[in-house]
């Protein structure tokens, strides 16, 4: 793909976040929870993070990739919520496992991520799924709210957990 469509848009920010996420695993985890979600008021510890972040990844790419496959027919239910029980397992089961270990996971995900997104074709960004709670997403909605966005808004809560805090974000 040439020019600066929804992939290489989403591959720079990837980058970026990337670069923030390798930041924060080559120090150790900080203390505290992270600001609360909005809409449940849940707060994480950074443990909690690394543990959502190494599992989310894998998880949408699927959901989005079953999309595309049938991205010319009426828009399919995908995804999940807050509450689901394999997600909420899966943080803790691995909220306590070392960064570098949850780290490492996260970023072979990331450079699949980026790899994927510059094999999606230009009519597959408009692939439609409907998401229980969210209603009809394209694929360039979904890579930016549970993917992208997601990895971003995580990198956040990191970023607020440790010295010289920025922004912060709520778990999801």
């Amino acid at each position: 793909m040439t020019g600066c469509g929804p992939a290489e848009a989403f591959a720079a920010r990837l980058d970026a976040v990337e670069a923030r996420l390798a930041r924060h695993a080559e120090v150790d985890p900080p203390p505290g929870l992270t600001d609360p979600d909005p809409p449940t008021g849940e707060r994480w510890d950074a443990g909690q993070v690394w543990a959502h972040l190494a599992e989310f990844v894998p998880y949408w790419m699927a959901q989005a990739g079953d999309l595309i496959r049938a991205h010319d027919r009426d828009p399919l239910p995908f995804g999940r919520t807050k509450a689901d029980p394999e997600r909420i397992a899966a943080i803790e089961r691995d909220r306590h496992r070392a960064v570098p270990a949850l780290w490492e996971r996260t970023r072979l995900a990331i450079l699949d991520l980026r790899d994927w997104l510059l094999r999606i074709a230009e009519p597959q960004w408009g692939a439609q799924g409907l998401h229980r709670t969210l209603g009809v997403m394209s694929t360039e909605r979904i890579v930016e709210e549970f993917l992208v966005g997601h990895l971003e808004q995580h990198a956040d809560q990191l970023d607020g957990l440790g010295p010289g805090a920025g922004p912060t974000g709520g778990a999801s």
